[in-house]
């Protein structure tokens, strides 16, 4: 198994946990946090802790996605050698085919006939 292919599955992984995180809250201020109960001014214990845990969680695996596309990035450019071009090897062999010239015909113009 590749370095690649190790990253894309984490990076699938991610993805996944972070469509995970976005689907729970809620953009209106409610989520998660509002099934608990805590809808008026009596909350319970830890309310308020699971909206600052939800907007955390959905930044730092924002972060590792990131960070995980930026490594799989730097694997495919280990793996695949060097990013240079080959127009521009020195060194590099060149095969150059003979232009085939046109196929002469009997009628040419200019044969004196």
């Amino acid at each position: 198994m590749s370095t690649f292919t190790i990253f894309l599955i984490l990076i699938i992984f991610v993805a996944f946990l972070l469509v995970i995180v976005i689907m729970v809250q809620n953009p209106k201020g409610g989520g998660l946090s509002s099934s608990f109960g805590g809808g008026g001014t009596q909350q319970l214990g830890g309310v308020q802790k699971t909206t600052d845990f939800l907007d955390k969680s959905t930044w730092t695996l924002a972060a590792l996605m990131l960070a995980l596309i930026l490594l799989s990035n730097i694997s495919i450019m280990k793996s695949t050698g060097t990013a240079d071009s080959k127009a521009f090897d020195p060194n590099a062999v060149q095969t150059v085919l003979p232009i085939d010239p046109a196929p002469s015909d009997n009628n040419t113009p200019g044969d004196g006939e």
